[in-house]
């Protein structure tokens, strides 16, 4: 059974995590950099690189961690899946905890935040929540 890469790559950061591991290691791919690339920017990982490899490339997360240890994700939720999209329009974008997490929209401009795309004024597929 194929699994969705997207899927993976949260059921990873998840496990690694609960496991209070300090780094996280999948295979890239764009959409995965992307998806690192805003959860560092939003505070929830402190780090991540790619690195090259002799048949495919290595995406590494560097989780991130309170001052005893506590875990700044509580939790990643897949929203829309391979057999079930979901979309939001501009005008009704998710709010994740009131506005105390994060929810991560594929657009026309690419992978954005929901409080960028409301920016922006683009709906797009709501990829997934963090909290």
């Amino acid at each position: 059974m194929l699994t969705d890469p997207v899927s993976d790559m949260l059921t990873r950061i998840r496990n690694a995590n609960k496991a209070l591991q300090e780094t996280v290691e999948m295979p890239s791919s764009n959409m995965k950099v992307e998806i690192a690339r805003l959860l560092k920017e939003e505070g929830y990982v402190k780090d991540y690189r790619v690195e090259k490899g002799p048949s495919f490339d290595t995406l590494v997360v560097e989780l991130k961690f309170g001052r005893n240890r506590e875990r700044v994700i509580t939790d990643l939720k897949r929203v829309s899946k391979p057999g079930r999209r979901v979309y939001a329009r501009k005008d009704r974008l998710p709010r994740v905890l009131g506005g105390m997490g994060t929810a991560i929209l594929s657009t026309s401009t690419g992978l954005v935040t929901s409080r960028r795309a409301q920016e922006l004024g683009v709906g797009g597929e709501v990829v997934c929540f963090i909290w």
